[in-house]
């Protein structure tokens, strides 16, 4: 477990007031605890279900969501669940809004909402990620300090030389305003500070950084663990430690963000099904790992009444 708590991540302006939450479960849409979820996700997805279940929001863990919609459909043919991944921001627009049942996101609602559309939803806590930067094939830096990462993405650090590379300008692949893996990547590295610091490019999703890493020359963005892959570009270690999920677990690795799923109040008996399943132990027993994510029970988040999320 984790025994150090974050200052830094604090998820940009988490709004104060909340009732202190022990454990990543939170209540379920309907009133149902998230043990109760666990309970029942398995019960859920044998029982006669019905109706279409829409989502939007966080790419970073789309692959996870769609793995588990479809072994829900298939115990369930009455329901369709379906989806894209078009940000953390856009997803929980989409849900407060109702354009779609559930919308997924990166960090919490709080965050991007307004108090009034936060009060009418309700967070359901599905897995934790870890998130890390990655390096185009051709460069030789293989880690880097937290204090080096800001000046990369702030722009005062501009050539590879300057961290112990070759002499060249370093390219940064930016995420898009809106994106939760950036807000989560921020935070860690530039805790309160400010940046607006847009680098050479911004895209919109995750699938958008591997596209791009893969054919870019010196080129430097960040990555949840779930979309490395080491065909196309290099994960590189933090503070010298490799971006592995146990090291995120054992308190070594500090760039991580909880992934959630939130639904209305009233939201429909399909949508609080599937989010039954995302916590019952058919998802959070294999699928979440399979994934590259860890269980919500691998970890405990403290959130205390001004909105500070620390681990232990």
């Amino acid at each position: 477990m984790l025994d150090q708590a974050y200052s830094r991540r604090q998820f940009l302006g988490l709004a104060g007031g909340l009732a202190s939450i022990v454990g990543l479960g939170l209540v379920g849409c309907g009133g149902s605890g998230a043990s109760d979820a666990a309970d029942k996700g398995s019960v859920a997805a044998a029982e006669s279900v019905s109706g279409e279940v829409t989502y939007d929001g966080a790419s970073s863990f789309q692959a996870l969501v769609e793995a588990a919609a479809e072994k829900f459909m298939d115990a369930n043919p009455d329901v369709s669940v379906s989806g894209s991944g078009n940000g953390s921001g856009k997803g929980l627009t989409a849900v407060a809004a109702g354009t779609v049942t559930i919308g997924n996101s990166d960090v919490f609602a709080e965050t991007k909402l307004e108090a009034d559309q936060v009060k009418n939803l309700v967070d359901h806590e599905v897995a934790v990620v870890g998130m890390g930067p990655v390096v185009s094939k051709n460069v030789t830096v293989d880690d880097l300090s937290l204090e080096q990462l800001k000046g990369i993405f702030s722009g005062q650090i501009t050539n590879w030389k300057e961290v112990g590379g070759d002499d060249a300008t370093i390219v940064v692949l930016n995420r898009k305003a809106g994106s939760g893996t950036r807000a989560t990547f921020e935070a860690a590295v530039f805790g309160d500070e400010a940046v607006d610091f847009k680098g050479d490019a911004e895209l919109d999703k995750s699938g958008d950084v591997q596209t791009q890493m893969g054919s870019t020359d010196n080129a430097i963005s960040y990555l949840d663990f779930s979309h490395f892959d080491d065909s196309k570009f290099n994960a590189i270690k933090v503070e010298g430690v490799e971006p592995k999920s146990a090291n995120v677990t054992d308190d070594s690795f500090k760039i991580w963000a909880t992934e959630h799923m939130y639904c209305s109040k009233d939201a429909d008996e399909a949508t609080k099904a599937f989010l039954e399943f995302m916590l019952s132990d058919d998802v959070q027993g294999k699928l979440v790992e399979e994934q590259g994510f860890i269980p919500v029970s691998a970890m405990k988040v403290v959130k205390d009444a001004s909105g500070k999320v620390s681990a232990k």
